[in-house]
């Protein structure tokens, strides 16, 4: 192994830092954000492998050598969510047009919202309404916004919600989604030609339901903001709402109550993977209270991945938050090759044994009898339902100068495949 000179390796570092803190875009930003995480992750393997060879050869541990590889591996989350945002911009389109309805519609529907939003003024909205014949809405309830900020809103959660990204989805016009599941497969069996046909027990159902909760956002504004022309309400608000939103479902698909808001997976019941029932959802022990084992950390990740079934292997992948991530960071193979990789593109995960990651910030942090990591195929065992309709509320009095406007939206959540999902304990 080649090692760099102290004044070496401290400029590269400082210039590591100083590309992964800056913020500034330029032109081909996510090209050279992709090269500076994988030139992070290259010195961030290079010093481990100085820290392993130390720790080896029985000598004690460098703490210079702790904190470099402590601001490397800061830098490297640094870089990674640069990339984020910075694909999360690029996927982002202006809002653009009315809804292209035959009926045109859409486009008064837009304009309306747009004077509704400007300067309060609603008829225009209660005229659409009472076309509709719609209920439930009016100065008390707010409105209905046009469809396209409504696409755009949800378009905008799927890339900043993380298990959102990566679960189920379905649209509700209802209150609660329900669906029925077989808790139990089918008896069946082998017959010769001219045997009777014994009559079998029929699978036993169950339903399951997922109700829409309210979730809400209050955006402020200026009087002098609306009353521009150039501002594009529709973005304006789609980008207001996105970061309130995708925070509180972020918190809410993993460790929510079902009191009020989606319930998290976290909160279901859980077993030992090697007593598995249905209704629960396995895991799977690491061996040590709040931490990996000291040898070969790395094969209970291995344990993990194959205590899920092979039909949910092939779509499955990693959640785990930012600190734990740092931990396995330093597993290696037997080979000696690091089992964590950063992203080969910009829109494109990290991957830890060729599966990808999701990066959960809810996810628990490592604690004694912690589920810190969760692995599984979320697109079958979790699902989000979102009902129909994002309704604003326009409130100019309550926070003079300022404009507020109450934002609404339901979703809910849930497990509805709890053999699809696979949680690793550290106890």
């Amino acid at each position: 192994m080649t090692l760099h000179s102290p004044i070496e390796t401290k400029s590269a570092l400082a210039a590591l830092e100083n590309k992964a803190g800056t913020g500034r875009e330029a032109p081909g930003e996510a090209k050279a954000a992709l090269a500076e995480l994988a030139t992070a992750f290259e010195a961030f393997k290079e010093t481990n492998d100085t820290r392993m060879a130390a720790l080896e050869g029985r000598l004690s541990g460098d703490v210079l050598t702790e904190e470099k590889l402590a601001r490397i591996d800061a830098a490297l989350d640094t870089a990674r969510t640069r990339l984020d945002r910075l694909s999360l911009d690029r996927a982002r389109p202006p809002l653009g047009g009315p809804e292209p309805r035959r009926d045109g519609i859409g486009a008064e529907h837009k304009a309306a919202f747009d004077l509704y939003v400007r300067a309060g003024e609603s008829a225009g909205l209660k005229r659409l309404e009472a076309k509709a014949l719609s209920a439930g809405s009016g100065p008390d309830g707010g409105y209905l916004v046009p469809p396209t900020i409504e696409r755009e809103v949800l378009r905008r959660l799927s890339l900043l919600s993380p298990i959102r990204a990566i679960a189920g989805q379905r649209t509700i016009s209802g209150g609660q989604y329900k669906r029925a599941v077989s808790t139990g497969a089918p008896q069946a069996g082998w017959v010769a030609e001219t045997a009777p046909r014994p009559q079998t027990d029929g699978p036993v159902l169950s339903e399951l339901k997922f109700p829409a909760m309210e979730l809400y956002a209050m955006p402020a504004a200026t009087q002098t903001l609306l009353d521009d022309a150039v501002v594009d309400i529709d973005a304006w608000l789609a980008d207001e709402v996105e970061t309130a939103f995708s925070e509180q479902e972020g918190v809410a698909f993993v460790s929510g109550d079902g009191v009020s808001r989606p319930k998290g997976f976290l909160t279901y019941d859980t077993v030992a993977n090697a007593a598995w029932v249905p209704g629960k959802i396995g895991f799977v022990a690491t061996g040590a209270a709040g931490a990996f084992p000291a040898q070969n950390p790395a094969d209970v990740l291995y344990d993990l991945v194959y205590a899920l079934r092979a039909g949910y292997r092939q779509n499955a992948g990693f959640v785990m938050n930012r600190r734990l991530q740092s931990t396995i960071r330093k597993f290696k193979d037997q080979d000696g090759n690091y089992l964590w990789q950063p992203p080969l593109a910009a829109d494109r995960a990290a991957m830890l044994l060729g599966f990808p990651v999701t990066e959960a910030e809810a996810m628990p942090d490592a604690a004694a009898g912690s589920l810190s990591l969760a692995f599984g195929d979320f697109r079958r065992g979790y699902l989000v339902v979102d009902r129909t309709g994002l309704r604003v509320l326009r409130d100019p009095y309550s926070a003079k100068p300022y404009v507020l406007f109450y934002t609404t939206k339901r979703v809910g959540g849930g497990v509805q495949d709890h053999e699809a999902i696979k949680l690793l304990k550290l106890a």
